[in-house]
C-alpha cells in the first residue's frame, strides 16, 4: 500500500511539474486536428480488446470447472467488473463485488468468485511479463528512457521476466499445482493451458497498446516496441498505483519515456485514449448493469403477481 501511495504521489507532482506551462489551447486544437480515421481505428481496437477481455473469465470459468456459466454471462461479468474496477480503484473489491452480483444467480459462492480473480490477475499479469520482458529483452533502450538504467541491465530484467515464465510453465509441467485449501483449494491450470492463459493476456494487451500506438502523432515516427515498452511499464504502474484508471500515472510515464512528441500533441493523444478506453466504457457497464437490475426488478415483480393471482 505504501508503495501504490508513493507511485501515485510521485506521479501527481510530476504531472503538475509537466503541465505547468503547457499551452492547453495547443491542446485543445490537437484533440480537435485529430483525423477521424486515426479514432475509428482505435476505437474497433479498443472494441477488440474488451472482447479479448472478456475471455478473462471464459478461462477462468473454465479452471475452475464452473462450465455451465454461458458466454454472455461471462462477457457481461469480465466486462462490467474489470471496467468498473478498473476506474474506480481497489479493483480486487469493486471488481469482486460486480462478479459476485452477477455469478451469484448461478449459484457461485464468495469462494469461486475470489477464485476467478486470482486466475483472472494471473492472466493479465503473465501476459504483461511475457509481453514487456520479450519488448524489454528487444529494445533495451527504450525501457532506459523510463527508468534510466543502463541497456544492459534492462535486456537483463527482460530475459529473467522471461526465464521466470519459463520456470513456471516448468513447474507446473511437472504434475498439477494446488493454492490454498479446503473450499478455498484452487488448482492451478496445467503447463499447456496456461499458454493459452499468457495468450489471451497478450493479446488484450496487445490490441490495448495498438488502439494508443494509433492514436500518436505521425512525427516523428517511433517503432511499435518502444511505444509497447513505455505504454506497457504506463499501465503496470497505473495498476500498481490503484489510482482510478491509472488517473495520473499512466498520463506521466509516457509523457516522460516519449519525449520526442511534442507535449500538447502527446496528452492529446492520452486524453483522446482515455475517452476511449476508460470512460465510454464505464459509461456502457454502468449502464448494462443497470439495465440488467432494472430487467431482475420487472422479472421479480412479475413473478409476485403471478403468485398474488
Amino acid at each position: 500500500m505504501a508503495f501504490s501511495l508513493l507511485i501515485l504521489a510521485f506521479a501527481l507532482f510530476a504531472l503538475y511539474e509537466l503541465l505547468r506551462d503547457i499551452d492547453f489551447a495547443k491542446v485543445v486544437a490537437a484533440i480537435e486536428a485529430q483525423p477521424v480515421h486515426k479514432i475509428a481505428t482505435a476505437g474497433v481496437l479498443v472494441v477488440a480488446g474488451y472482447v479479448t477481455l472478456t475471455f478473462y473469465d471464459v478461462f477462468a470459468l473454465r479452471t475452475i470447472g464452473r462450465k455451465e456459466v454461458p458466454y454472455p454471462v461471462a462477457a457481461l461479468a469480465s466486462f462490467t467488473s474489470s471496467t468498473i474496477g478498473h476506474n474506480l480503484g481497489a479493483t480486487v473489491l469493486t471488481a469482486g463485488l460486480v462478479r459476485l452480483r452477477i455469478y451469484a444467480r448461478w449459484g457461485l459462492t464468495i469462494a469461486d468468485v475470489a477464485k476467478i480473480a486470482v486466475l483472472t490477475g494471473m492472466t493479465f499479469w503473465l501476459g504483461n511479463a511475457f509481453l514487456l520482458g520479450s519488448a524489454i529483452a528487444c529494445a533495451p533502450d527504450a525501457a532506459s528512457v523510463v527508468d534510466h538504467l543502463p541497456p544492459w541491465i534492462n535486456r537483463a530484467i527482460g530475459l529473467t521476466a522471461l526465464s521466470v515464465i519459463a520456470a513456471y510453465l516448468a513447474w507446473l509441467a511437472r504434475r498439477p499445482r494446488a493454492l490454498g485449501r479446503a473450499g478455498w483449494r484452487l488448482v492451478l491450470p496445467s503447463a499447456r493451458a496456461s499458454l493459452m492463459q499468457i495468450g489471451i493476456g497478450a493479446t488484450d494487451l496487445s490490441l490495448v497498446t495498438l488502439a494508443m500506438y494509433a492514436l500518436l502523432p505521425s512525427s516523428p515516427a517511433l517503432g511499435f516496441l518502444s511505444i509497447l515498452v513505455t505504454f506497457l511499464t504506463a499501465l503496470l504502474l497505473g495498476t500498481v498505483s490503484h489510482a482510478p484508471g491509472g488517473l495520473g500515472v499512466i498520463e506521466v510515464t509516457m509523457l516522460l519515456g516519449l519525449p520526442q512528441f511534442q507535449r500538447e500533441e502527446l496528452l492529446a493523444a492520452l486524453l483522446t485514449f482515455r475517452a476511449l478506453y476508460f470512460v465510454l466504457p464505464l459509461l456502457l457497464a454502468t449502464l448494462s448493469l443497470g439495465v440488467r437490475e432494472l430487467h431482475l426488478l420487472t422479472r421479480s415483480a412479475s413473478a409476485r403477481r403471478d403468485r398474488g393471482a
